[in-house]
């Protein structure tokens, strides 16, 4: 009999990643957390200080891209990389310029590297 690798267990790993990078990456006021989801179709990201554990501002790559719109979009990294470069809009309007990455315990490739990428392209410096 063969194994099947189950989602359940994917997300797990996952998640418990994501708590142990969480224990060194902390937003603070002057430098807020960048924190990164990935679902299979989209990438979304907010802006987080947790000082006082509100969320600055966010986006995604939904409506970034004009899937809401009806529109084709073109691959799912150049989608995070133009919501990466929306996120470092707002955030430089909002006089946000230096944050912290939290990269979500995905590893730093596709399209979170894009993402981040896009946001460094825009402006902000981490």
């Amino acid at each position: 009999m063969y194994k099947t690798y189950n989602m359940e267990h994917r997300t797990k790993k996952r998640e418990r990643r994501h708590k142990r990078i969480r224990v060194k990456v902390v937003g603070i006021t002057n430098r807020p957390r960048l924190s990164i989801f990935r679902s299979n179709r989209f990438v979304y990201g907010q802006i987080i200080d947790d000082t006082v554990g509100r969320t600055l501002l966010s986006v995604h790559s939904k409506t970034v891209s004009g899937v809401s719109k009806g529109k084709t979009a073109s691959s799912k990294s150049d989608n995070a990389r133009t919501a990466g470069q929306e996120l470092a809009r707002k955030a430089l309007e909002k006089q946000i310029k230096r944050i912290t990455f939290d990269r979500g315990g995905y590893q730093y490739q596709g399209r979170v590297q894009a993402f981040a990428e896009g946001a460094r392209e825009g402006g902000l410096e981490f």
